[in-house]
């Protein structure tokens, strides 16, 4: 028998705070922060909070889903194996042509995978609602249109007061007309994809209150945090915050579920524990991460990390900047593989969906 038609991912409240509330949090602390004086580049609090304590933080949870599981690793350890081997020699390629080539690439990687993160959201929830595949292919190409319409936007008027990982990663040189054309195409879409709606629920459907909370949080995010944004701090908190905050309760509802059946071994007390030792673990990796990247490689944040920095030669650099970000580059390969249900048995009762 099949499973009926749902139209949250979780429920209406939890799929309301993972989204809806992912984006009204970044705009407060945006706004706070611009009532009391915080422009230009994003705080030593912002920086900890948004970038340690969630985007690097949550590119860490990668291990409660491959790593930590030894099933998990038994069953495909070529992947397991092969995405942090293949990740690093692509990174030492790229870094050896030069350190502005390696940033630029990994802008580029990064930029698809927070995209195809926010095209996956909206086709669980299609899939949940058991949706045609002619449908599915729109709510994509919408999202597509949301989140692509404001990077094009970018390119078009580079050089911005903000920048994705370094100063110049994205190559300029696109007319501004390309720009407009594509925040014409993009508002477009999201109109007519709203329209269908409207005319869906008037032939009965019911409305997909759970997409539209995506899709108004994404373009919240990706719209404000780039094309009306107008430093880093903004965007920093605003591109954040719906990218990790959501994945990271997404895993943790995969690891209860995954813990349930011993998956984990002696570590699944990590996940026994609730949400302070599940998270405490990937904040003591994701710090461990950035002293050394501040060690070795910024020299940025004494105040956090001490004064202790090291001048590495370009040779060296050229093997730590990819072994630095392994943890992030094997996260971007993994998660076009391991959120696939057709290829990954069990996923859907692990998250609660059987």
């Amino acid at each position: 028998m099949s499973a009926a038609p749902q139209r949250w991912l979780f429920s209406a409240p939890m799929d309301g705070a993972l989204f809806a509330g992912s984006a009204l949090v970044s705009v407060l602390v945006v706004l706070v922060g611009r009532a009391l004086g915080v422009f230009g580049d994003a705080p030593l609090w912002a920086w900890l909070v948004f970038v340690l304590g969630v985007d690097v933080a949550h590119v860490w949870a990668t291990l409660y889903r491959v790593y930590f599981d030894p099933a998990e690793v038994q069953r495909r350890p070529l992947l397991a194996a092969g995405a942090p081997l293949v990740a690093f020699g692509l990174s030492v390629a790229a870094h050896a042509v030069s350190p502005a080539f390696f940033w630029r690439c990994l802008a580029y990687v990064a930029v698809w995978h927070f995209v195809r993160q926010q095209t996956g959201w909206m086709a669980l929830y299609g899939r949940r609602a058991r949706d045609d595949e002619r449908t599915l292919r729109f709510d994509e190409v919408v999202m597509w249109a949301t989140t692509l319409g404001p990077v094009v936007w970018w390119h078009a008027h580079l050089p911005r007061p903000f920048w994705w990982f370094k100063e110049h990663d994205f190559i300029g040189g696109l007319p501004s007309w390309a720009g407009k054309t594509a925040l014409v195409v993009h508002f477009a879409l999201i109109a007519w994809w709203l329209l269908l709606q409207v005319l869906r629920w008037r032939r009965g459907v019911p409305f997909p209150v759970g997409k539209l909370l995506l899709l108004a949080a994404t373009w919240v995010t990706w719209f404000g945090g780039i094309v009306l944004a107008d430093d880093d701090f903004a965007f920093t908190v605003m591109n954040v915050t719906l990218h990790g905050l959501p994945y990271l309760a997404f895993l943790f509802r995969y690891a209860k579920g995954r813990e349930a059946e011993a998956g984990y071994g002696r570590l699944g007390v990590l996940v026994r524990a609730g949400v302070p030792a599940f998270f405490g673990v990937l904040l003591a990796l994701a710090f461990a991460e950035e002293f050394l990247w501040d060690t070795l490689v910024w020299h940025e944040r004494p105040l956090v990390f001490g004064a202790l920095g090291l001048d590495l030669s370009e040779g060296l650099l050229t093997l730590v900047v990819p072994l630095l970000s392994l943890p992030q580059t094997t996260h971007y390969v993994l998660d076009g593989f391991v959120w696939k249900s057709r290829t990954n048995p069990g996923l859907g009762a692990r998250l609660g969906w059987s």
